[in-house]
């Protein structure tokens, strides 16, 4: 009788969620982090395997690069739109910065009351070592085709002039981010109150302000909307033995320190 209800065309199935894991550092090409290319294949099946109920994505990334968090939050979009999918984010450690940005393409975020959310700037860092390499006797040679094609180089002294134009450019990236998290949270946004100075919020402060919009975890959270019974069919990137040791390797333990350290921006 069992099989004969599960062959039952007429028969009712239960609601089935996507849920699309997006952990780590946001950067093109990064090993084990975020980046379009190495998320397409998987949003693409998310999306169109099954007939999807709801998407529902989990979040952990302190952020990176604000053209691939761009890219990676138009494909959910354009997919749940062309779909009529909803989705669900559902923050775990951390969702700034670029992580909040893909945190903004669902139609509804939700929260621990540890999670922590925000950071709605743009940050560029660097180091300099002009006085290091004039101690060690090295002298640096730069030799370019256009006054502006060298900015900021480290082992050359501060310009004004560079730091003019790279500021130009943080707040023209920091326009467009402010964009995208008013057009998706809209009238949620709390008013008199200014989001956009890079400041984090904590759980509940987080929903007070408008950037969340419930304390929430997975599966009760979808059970609740969508029955006791539903489904969960699971996406995330696999990586590979090579990446999985890789960080006995001298770049990919580089790559190792420079993740630890955007996670701990935030104290993690």
């Amino acid at each position: 009788m069992a099989l004969m209800a599960r062959l039952n065309p007429f028969s009712k199935r239960p609601n089935t969620v996507a849920v699309l894991r997006l952990s780590g550092v946001i950067a093109a090409g990064s090993r084990g982090g975020l980046s379009d290319q190495g998320l397409a294949p998987l949003i693409e099946k998310a999306f169109r395997r099954g007939k999807p109920s709801a998407v529902a994505l989990i979040l952990n990334s302190p952020g990176g690069s604000p053209v691939q968090s761009a890219l990676i939050g138009a494909r959910i979009r354009r997919l749940a739109e062309e779909k009529n999918v909803p989705v669900y984010a559902f923050v775990e450690d951390v969702a700034a910065s670029g992580g909040y940005w893909l945190a903004a393409a669902a139609d509804e975020i939700y929260v621990d009351r540890s999670s922590i959310v925000g950071s709605i700037g743009v940050i560029s860092a660097g180091f300099g070592a002009q006085d290091f390499i004039a101690r060690h006797g090295i002298e640096r040679r730069v030799h370019t085709a256009g006054k502006s094609k060298s900015m900021m180089d480290p082992f050359k002294p501060e310009k004004e002039e560079d730091v003019a134009r790279l500021s130009g450019m943080l707040e023209q990236i920091h326009e467009v981010f402010i964009d995208h998290v008013k057009t998706r949270r809209g009238s949620k946004l709390a008013e008199g109150e200014d989001l956009f100075t890079g400041e984090i919020w904590v759980g509940e402060k987080a929903i007070e302000a408008g950037l969340a919009d419930a304390v929430g975890h997975l599966v009760p959270t979808m059970k609740e909307k969508f029955g006791e019974k539903v489904r969960f069919r699971r996406y995330e990137q696999r990586r590979s033995m090579w990446q999985r040791f890789g960080a006995r390797v001298t770049q990919d333990a580089l790559a190792g320190l420079e993740e630890r350290a955007t996670y701990a921006r935030f104290g993690l």
